[in-house]
């Protein structure tokens, strides 16, 4: 609960008392409310912006690497968004990365940035936007494999086993070549690299629990996404993407995608996560996992002209059953067996 609603349910210890009357009762309560309206109205708006512009970010990915590489789109994006994050924060007095807290950015923004942002940019060249959203979605089904598998932090129950089932089918529909639902299969190339971008994503999580990183959600960010912005920049150049590139031959309206990407998918969108991270519970923020894979899948129907048929519905319907049920299971941590040379008391 953050501080704007607890400010509102009751008044300070010492607040004055206020006399009886309509005008003390009036001035009592348009005060009180005061803070409530704001805290409520600035809630719906940032679950709006995670939401909506979240979810439509991946349109305007699709849009973009029509005619700008992907590498290089994704490395303009960043490296704008995470400059205009990094010199805002230290405008306002923030301590800058110390060399060991770098280290740990830059490593995380190779996985993050460079290779699931990277891929993804480069799978919208040919799998649609809405279909990436959903196959992006996966990201907590291999975040709990790598927790059951690799961390051994996690035990595997009945339902987990199942949530995991439903996933992995969702995404067999989505790729199938055998099965009749309707509709291409999405593109195998593609559909690999997604996939392998939720893994790097998964490992990543794991690892930012463990990494030194700086105190300050919006400075550490701000760095991640300013060294994955140089690290796609070189691997764009790598890849040859430089060569051939117009930006006179652009259209406006990829520019125009690409500043909706930096402004509204990653300053203002990044934004209202954080402020939602501090005044709402990480269950209530986290369900923009189930909400942006719809809400892609949708705007990439109705402005993106991409098709809608019974196998994008049933394989977004069952990764997102997936998500909803692994996310919402409690994680039962395995038993360790008491070691040799230890009494059950586990004394010395």
């Amino acid at each position: 609960m953050g501080p704007l609603q607890r400010h509102a349910q009751s008044p300070a210890p010492s607040a004055p008392r206020i006399p009886f009357g309509k005008t003390g009762r009036c001035w009592y309560q348009s005060s009180m409310a005061a803070p409530a309206h704001r805290a409520t109205w600035m809630t719906l708006l940032a679950f709006a912006i995670i939401y909506f512009v979240w979810g439509s970010t991946f349109l305007a990915i699709r849009v973009g690497v029509r005619e700008v590489p992907p590498f290089l789109l994704a490395s303009m994006r960043f490296s704008i968004a995470g400059l205009v994050l990094y010199l805002w924060m230290a405008a306002k007095g923030e301590r800058s990365p110390t060399f060991r807290q770098w280290t740990a950015v830059t490593l995380l923004a190779a996985m993050i940035f460079l290779c699931d942002y990277g891929l993804l940019f480069w799978a919208e060249q040919r799998v649609p936007s809405g279909i990436a959203a959903v196959m992006l979605a996966t990201i907590p089904v291999f975040m709990a494999l790598s927790e059951i598998v690799i961390l051994r932090t996690r035990k595997l129950s009945v339902r987990l086993s199942l949530a995991l089932l439903i996933g992995t089918g969702g995404v067999a529909v989505l790729m199938s070549h055998s099965l009749n639902l309707g509709g291409a299969p999405i593109d195998r190339t593609g559909a690999i690299a997604l996939i392998f971008a939720s893994i790097t994503w998964s490992i990543a999580s794991a690892l930012t629990r463990k990494l030194p990183l700086p105190a300050s959600k919006v400075m550490s960010s701000g760095a991640q996404m300013l060294a994955g912005g140089i690290l796609l920049a070189l691997a764009s150049a790598a890849l040859g993407e430089f060569r051939g590139f117009h930006p006179s031959a652009v259209s406006r309206g990829a520019w125009l995608a690409l500043l909706y990407l930096i402004v509204a998918g990653s300053i203002v969108g990044f934004t209202a996560y954080v402020w939602l991270i501090h005044h709402e519970s990480p269950t209530k923020v986290g369900t923009y996992a189930y909400v942006n894979p719809v809400v892609a899948v949708l705007v990439g129907y109705f402005f993106g002209g991409e098709a809608l048929g019974p196998r994008t519905i049933l394989g977004t319907l069952f990764v997102l059953v997936s998500v909803i049920v692994i996310t919402t299971t409690r994680a039962v941590r395995p038993t360790s067996m008491p070691l040799a040379g230890k009494n059950r008391a586990g004394s010395k």
